[in-house]
């Protein structure tokens, strides 16, 4: 029962609608004792010779209004209890949600989608039935199996009662017994449906480049071999569940064999009349229903517990990145000095970055250029604070990053990743995802300056075009310059763009950067890119190697350094030569 300790806040927030559903719960357990007990007195009544036709009607007035009490307390009781445990899933997903939109990239790493959608559905299905099916149960057994078995120690005999109560302490310890085995294997078969989980997610996200390669059949078997385990994981969750049922009514039976035998012999002896031996039978039979709920409510405590102590290990992961006591919220502007001695990640031990120390200029562009992985996204991803445990500082005009809220400094930043992730809804949404009151004008305009606009009016349906998710109709140099519109219309005082220019051709390229320093004369802009060409107008660019700053300088002072920096220009350049057929006009 340790989950309904851990529900405790719930009900508490509930108990208005738990106390009105029990309430009508017993009363219903009520009227269900007065049918036997008039079947038994009509017995008798037939027996003796004594029933009148007036007393019949009476009780079967009797039965008719108890079953419409009944029905309409029934309509009530699920209103307010299950209407109660759709909120706990509200809630409890909501709470996922939330805490998951604070979580580091490093959790993202360690946590699968597919596993953690799996919590958001599964899990939080099982938790919920643990406040619905799981709370009628456990009040239904105790007030039905309690009521029952009161009225008939009372009203009819109590000998008889202890009696056909003899095998009960057997089915308490099988369901104890079956209820612990149940909870590890659910807690296997959530896990393997997670792991099923990101495999379909996975499969359907990556089918373009599983179809290039004609893995298609080896995709479908893999599915296959994970379906399989989970069918298999389930069946024996399924073993175990399916035993409670004849457990129970094996124990039944018993019960019924005894009140039988003795019910006759106490009849024999004159101690009980057949009419109460009937009323005892029928009052045996409501006692199945709280046996079966018995049974029931270990089934669904012990998914329910597995599911808690899934979604627990999340809900207490720690956030990474947090907001310091005092933390400014306003958004910085001004210089941007970078101080930083060592950066490692979570799950390694050699430093990422090391020595990394430059000022950046309210209003400059920082150009960051190196190998792939030199550490460049590494460096972007401290400014954003989305790692907060490194050895130095960045100050953001003067402060220490840690001293603005998170909320405060990312809106202060529009960040063009290298991965474009758009949203599966029309053009126009996905550029103003950040300022969704702006107007038509303006999102043309933001189009117009990364030129992307023309592209959008060739769409069939304009700015009204549903992009797919991912943005998959779009081309990737369409989905760069979607990705970057939407990252200015935030008019934010740092733009970065990690790589973001990689897929637009260099005269596109050229326009976009002239754009971009015609229209933020007064911002701040950082660009992390492969091609030289998109930092050579940069008042001071880094030239990343091995995490550490291995030329800096004006693009002029780079290229007289005749280093790394002016090697790979000159290489670039030919490479623009060659492909523009060796017309030397279109290389220069």
């Amino acid at each position: 029962m340790k989950i309904y300790k851990e529900l405790g806040w719930f009900f508490k927030e509930q108990k208005r609608s738990y106390i009105i559903g029990i309430s009508l719960l017993f009363m219903i357990t009520l009227l269900q004792l007065v049918p036997p007990k008039i079947l038994g007195m009509t017995v008798d009544a037939v027996t003796k010779d004594t029933l009148t036709k007036n007393q019949l009607w009476v009780w079967m007035g009797i039965l008719l209004g108890a079953a419409i009490v009944a029905y309409i307390g029934r309509y009530f009781w699920r209103m307010m209890i299950f209407g109660s445990d759709n909120k706990l899933q509200r809630k409890l997903r909501l709470r996922l949600f939330e805490h998951l939109s604070k979580m580091s990239p490093f959790f993202f790493q360690r946590y699968r989608t597919g596993d953690l959608m799996a919590h958001a559905t599964n899990d939080i299905s099982a938790i919920q039935q643990v406040a619905g099916f799981g709370v009628l149960t456990l009040c239904d057994s105790i007030l039905t199996g309690s009521t029952v078995i009161a009225t008939m120690a009372i009203t009819i005999d109590w000998r008889l009662t202890l009696i056909a109560l003899l095998p009960m302490p057997l089915m308490v310890w099988g369901s104890s017994v079956l209820g612990r085995k149940l909870h590890d294997r659910f807690h296997s078969a959530q896990a393997e449906f997670s792991k099923l989980n990101d495999k379909t997610q996975e499969s359907l996200s990556g089918i373009k480049v599983t179809k290039t390669f004609g893995q298609e059949n080896e995709d479908i078997a893999d599915f296959k071999r994970q379906t399989e385990e989970v069918v298999g994981v389930n069946v024996k969750v399924a073993k175990l569940d399916a035993m409670f049922d004849p457990m129970i009514s094996i124990i039944v039976g018993v019960s019924f064999v005894l009140s039988l035998g003795f019910g006759s012999k106490f009849v024999m002896e004159g101690s009980l009349t057949i009419g109460q031996v009937i009323a005892f039978t029928n009052y045996l039979f409501l006692l199945i229903w709280p046996m079966l709920a018995f049974g029931f409510l270990f089934n669904v405590i012990q998914r329910g517990n597995a599911s808690y102590d899934r979604l627990n290990t999340l809900l207490n992961e720690p956030e990474d990145v947090q907001d310091l006591s005092g933390a400014i919220h306003e958004l910085p502007h001004g210089d941007i000095a970078f101080e930083v001695d060592a950066f490692t990640y979570p799950d390694e031990k050699s430093p990422v970055l090391k020595d990394i120390v430059f000022t950046l200029k309210a209003g400059g562009t920082l150009g960051i250029v190196g190998r792939t992985g030199s550490g460049k996204t590494t460096l972007l991803k401290l400014l954003m604070r989305e790692y907060d445990d490194y050895e130095g500082t960045i100050k953001f005009h003067g402060e220490k990053i840690q001293r603005y809220t998170v909320r405060g400094l990312r809106e202060a930043i529009g960040y063009v990743p290298q991965d474009q992730f758009l949203f599966s809804t029309t053009v126009r949404e996905n550029i103003r995802f950040g300022n969704p009151q702006i107007s038509q004008e303006d999102v043309e305009q933001i189009a117009e300056m990364v030129s992307v606009h023309e592209d959008i009016t060739e769409f069939t349906d304009g700015y009204d075009t549903v992009v797919g998710e991912r943005g998959v109709s779009l081309s990737g140099g369409q989905k760069q310059r979607l990705a970057i519109a939407r990252a200015l219309i935030m008019n934010p005082e740092l733009l970065i763009l990690d790589d973001a220019l990689s897929a637009v051709d260099a005269k596109t390229e050229e326009k976009i950067l002239h754009n971009l320093k015609e229209n933020r004369a007064d911002k701040t802009t950082i660009i992390s890119a492969h091609r030289l060409s998109s930092v050579e107008h940069a008042d001071l660019v880094i030239v990343i190697d091995k995490g550490m700053i291995a030329e800096r300088g004006t693009h002029a002072e780079l290229m007289a350094l005749d280093g790394w920096y002016a090697e790979m220009f000159h290489n670039q350049q030919l490479e623009e030569f060659i492909e523009s057929g060796g017309d030397t006009n279109g290389a220069e």
